[in-house]
């Protein structure tokens, strides 16, 4: 057991223990700053209650009109100098709509936030929901597919620099049609 852990001054802060207030202790860190990158400042994007972002256009999905439907996205992080080494995005389909079936050597992180959707990744499909959240590992194939009636939205964190999504292979494309996943796919 860590005795420093309800010392003052120490930073395993835990929400139920106010230990700030009693203490007078704080987590501020004393360090140098580090340096940024070019253009990077500081920022604050309104939440609209239209799931957009104020001073955040919306994007295509990908550039390229194969193997998705009625997908946006908005990046919220990371494409305005920032020196994060993520992105943060925030990605939304509409009612029968899906993102395209890929593979990658980068990993992301997936948090929804707006209604619910099929998550295909490791080989099953998951009905997702309100702040479930997924880790997609490298190279594992993924789709994101939304067969309900509503919006499914959600935030999508990766590295900033990664490498591009390549479709699957056809050995592992007819791997998962064969499963029973593969009624779900949209390739």
């Amino acid at each position: 057991m860590n005795d420093t852990k309800n010392r003052p001054g120490s930073c395993d802060w835990l929400p139920e223990d106010n230990r700030e207030v009693a203490t007078g202790s704080s987590c501020d860190w004393q360090g140098s700053p580090s340096a940024g990158a070019g253009d990077n400042r500081s920022a604050v994007y309104p939440f609209q209650n239209d799931y957009t972002w104020q001073g955040v256009e919306q994007e295509r999905y990908k550039a390229e009109d194969c193997g998705w439907s009625d997908i946006a996205r908005n990046v919220l992080v990371g494409g305005r100098g920032e020196s994060a080494g993520f992105d943060l995005r925030y990605f939304e389909i509409a009612p029968g709509g899906h993102s395209s079936l890929e593979k990658h050597v980068h990993e992301h992180v997936v948090i929804v936030i707006r209604g619910r959707g099929n998550a295909l990744i490791a080989g099953e499909v998951h009905e997702v929901g309100f702040l479930d959240t997924l880790y997609i590992s490298p190279d594992d194939p993924h789709q994101l597919i939304n067969p309900f009636a509503d919006p499914f939205g959600f935030f999508c964190i990766v590295s900033h620099d990664r490498d591009r999504p390549r479709p699957l292979d056809r050995d592992e494309l007819g791997r998962l049609v064969a499963t029973a996943v593969g009624s779900k796919l949209r390739p």
